[in-house]
């Protein structure tokens, strides 16, 4: 078992929430103030996934809240990270309290997407969605 923040689908309510098997929930946890947030498009749909990227020199990076599960790493192989979006890959994410935990972070190369927005002053992808939703 290993810790695993989330901070989009798989997270509880998500899309990607039944992938992670029953893995325990820790609690609600939040980074360290040095990563950007993106929401990614893919095939043509706005907001389609989000994107954790360290904030590069010279960005002032910010705290973004998501979930801490425990994750055993068999399902995390062969269920979760088979259906995660190609621009993320797994790496490790510094957590607010000093931990660390497995992640899924925005690739180098995919950093200039055409389309990706980005949400960091939202501070998660949850109330960047609910912004979104929000009457104007």
């Amino acid at each position: 078992m290993v810790h695993m923040f989330l901070n989009g689908g798989g997270m509880k309510g998500g899309s990607l929430h039944h992938l992670i098997g029953g893995a325990p929930f820790i609690g609600p946890a939040t980074t360290l103030p040095i990563y950007r947030l993106h929401s990614v498009p893919l095939d043509g749909t706005a907001d389609d996934h989000p994107a954790l990227q360290a904030a590069p020199p010279g960005t002032a990076g910010a705290a973004i809240t998501g979930e801490l599960y425990d994750i055993d790493l068999i399902v995390l192989r062969t269920s979760l990270l088979p259906a995660e979006p190609p621009d993320l890959e797994l790496g490790i994410v510094g957590l607010a309290d000093g931990a660390e935990a497995l992640g899924m972070r925005l690739r180098d190369d995919c950093a200039g997407l055409p389309g990706l927005t980005d949400i960091t002053a939202h501070g998660s992808w949850r109330a960047y969605k609910a912004a979104k939703a929000e009457p104007r």
